[in-house]
Formats: structure tokens, C-alpha cells, sequence
């Protein structure tokens, strides 16, 4: 079900982190949702002083100025291994989304011991929203959400992907794309995703436009993502979460290419 009502936002203090709290400032405002604010101290090291100064919860506060005075904030510090940390304290308090910053380094899973937003995405129950070079990030007033683009599985891996695509569109009044990137019969996939769409929102005013494409998936819709500038990409992780975790190889390049913000839902 589509709702947006907690967002759990990861804070390291970094220039990323400070370009994605644009994002995260609107999408909380546009959804009247609670803003969870949750820095994570790593365990000390072997040569660390036991009697380091503690975190301050006040540090969100000079971090961010004003920039998130009109919403519900809670801040949060907890110690630990930073991705395990945000995964728990998403389950914990009932998030509907994290959003974080990624550097968008790596392939696959046991090379990403070191990437606390790879360890997220593989790991976490609720969708994730992730962006790439956010230090380069617009202003609250320049953040838009005016297209969608929806990349989808046949048969799709998880009737939320399309939830989560068409709620997002209905509350933007945005336009949609659908893309199935696959070789076979485009006819048969151009008729399976209209049947995919829900009854309400095919008579909505908003516009949807379903592509049909060939080759590489990662590469085709980072292409068809900058041909419509697509301000968000939403895909679908695994329903379990396994060994490998819910995001695969070809998700993680999808998202490491995407230039636009990732939903993986």
C-alpha cells in the first residue's frame, strides 16, 4: 500500500547528506510526514580514547539551520555499524521510506561491506531512496517531482512497485512513463503493462506512456531516464530478503547510473 507517513533520513553530517535534506525536507512537507533524523557513531577503534566527547543531538540542529523547522523531527543517536543500525531503527519505528545519499560504488554484495547505503538497500523492508552526486544537489525551491519514470519487471516482482509509481504520480499530477526493457515480444509487453495500471488512474487526468525497450537494462534506462528528464526512478527489489539480500547485481547498476533519484521499492 502506498503511503508515506514516517521517513527515516540517515544523517553523517557530509555534503551529500546536505544536498539530499532538500529532498527529503519536500518530500516530508508534501506528505505531512513525521521526519525521523537518525546519526549513527561507529564503535570505537583500537586506538580510539574511551572518554571521546559523546554525540550531541543539538549537532542536527546547527547542521541543518532552519532548513527543517516546519516539520515533525525526531533525532535519534544510536552506536553501531551504520547500515545494520538504520535497517533496525526503520523496522523499529514503522518507516514508510529511508532516504539517503550513495556513492554509488560497487557490484556485489561482498564488495559493499563498507557501503552503509548498499547494506540498506539490500537489507531493508520498506522502500528506499536513494541519489547519487547529491552534493551537487538544488535548492528546496528548484526539487520537482513532474516525471516519473517506472522501470518494470514482466511478471512484475512486487504489485508495490506499481503502487508506489502511480500513487507518486496521482500526488504530483505527474507524468509516468512505464519500461520494460527486454528482448521478446514488445506488443504483448506493451499490453501487459497497460493491464498493470490501475482502473482509477488510467481515467485520472495524468498522462502515462509505456515504452517498450532492448538492451542492457542498466544502461537503457539511465538513457531513457535523461531523454524524458525523468526527476525520479522508481524499481523493484526482491520481496525476501536472502544471502545475496533484495537488491541484485543489475539493480545496483541501475542505480549507480540513474541521473535522477532511485525509489526502490
Amino acid at each position: 500500500m502506498f503511503k508515506i507517513s514516517t521517513i527515516l533520513f540517515p544523517v553523517d553530517f557530509s555534503a551529500r547528506c546536505r544536498g539530499a535534506a532538500a529532498y527529503v525536507e519536500a518530500m516530508a512537507g508534501r506528505f505531512d510526514a513525521e521526519l525521523i533524523l537518525l546519526h549513527v557513531t561507529p564503535p570505537p577503534t583500537y586506538n580510539a580514547l574511551l572518554d571521546a566527547p559523546a554525540a550531541d543531538p543539538a549537532e542536527f540542529d546547527r547542521f541543518f539551520g532552519e532548513d527543517l523547522k516546519h516539520l515533525r523531527v525526531q533525532r535519534v543517536i544510536s552506536h553501531g555499524e551504520a547500515g545494520g543500525r538504520i535497517v533496525e531503527c526503520a523496522a523499529a519505528r514503522g518507516a514508510s521510506l529511508i532516504m539517503l545519499p550513495t556513492q554509488g560504488k560497487g557490484v556485489y554484495r561482498r564488495l559493499l561491506l563498507g557501503s552503509t547505503a548498499a547494506k540498506v538497500l539490500h537489507d531493508a523492508d520498506c522502500p528506499v531512496w536513494t541519489g547519487v552526486h547529491l552534493e551537487n544537489a538544488p535548492p528546496l525551491e528548484a526539487v520537482a517531482c513532474r516525471r516519473i519514470l517506472c522501470a518494470v519487471d514482466l511478471p512484475p516482482a512486487h504489485p508495490q512497485v506499481m503502487q508506489w509509481a502511480c500513487g507518486l504520480a496521482a500526488e504530483y499530477q505527474a507524468e509516468l512513463t512505464l519500461l520494460h526493457v527486454a528482448a521478446g515480444e514488445p506488443a504483448q509487453a506493451r499490453r501487459t503493462l497497460e493491464s498493470m495500471l490501475p482502473h482509477n488512474f488510467t481515467n485520472a487526468v495524468i498522462r502515462a506512456v509505456i515504452r517498450v525497450e532492448e538492451g542492457d537494462p542498466a544502461r537503457t534506462i539511465a538513457r531513457v531516464a535523461g531523454e524524458i528528464a525523468a526527476d525520479l526512478l522508481v524499481i523493484g527489489r526482491k520481496k525476501q530478503s536472502g544471502i545475496l539480500g533484495r537488491l541484485d547485481e543489475n539493480g545496483y547498476a541501475i542505480i549507480r547510473r540513474s541521473p535522477c533519484p532511485v525509489l526502490s521499492v
